[in-house]
């Protein structure tokens, strides 16, 4: 029996958040209700897959950090980038966008994983938690 194997082509190395912006502008998305986006890469920074995790209403979401780590070691990955939108436009991280980020850092170090950034969008422009 002959074995073939598929090879799927690389979605391109990640250098920074501009990069994974140019990337989300190309997700579709209903930019009326809040989106949270999971960008799962490997030791290279290259991007392995992503996918909108969780979807909200228009000023909150529900995000589960269990499932975020599921679908990280599900991946095979070791590095991941977060990114939401807010419905309103605005940019700026709410108290708990920080300190939901924080958190999963946190225990992304426990199982090895890495949260490289965390990044707020609309549909113009992005705010990168770890730019600033």
């Amino acid at each position: 029996m002959k074995q073939v194997f598929v090879l799927k082509e690389p979605l391109g190395k990640i250098n920074c958040s501009s990069d994974i912006f140019t990337k989300l502008k190309k997700i579709d998305i209903d930019y009326s209700q809040e989106n949270f986006i999971c960008f799962y890469l490997n030791t290279a920074n290259m991007l392995v897959k992503s996918e909108v995790l969780f979807k909200g209403g228009i000023n909150s979401c529900s995000i589960d950090p269990r499932i975020i780590f599921k679908h990280c070691l599900l991946n095979d990955c070791c590095k991941i980038i977060i990114a939401h939108n807010h419905p309103s436009g605005s940019l700026s991280p709410s108290y708990e966008d920080n300190d939901f980020t924080n958190e999963l850092m946190k225990m992304g170090e426990l199982l090895d994983l890495k949260v490289l950034d965390s990044i707020i969008f609309n549909k113009k422009e992005f705010y990168s938690l770890n730019n600033e």
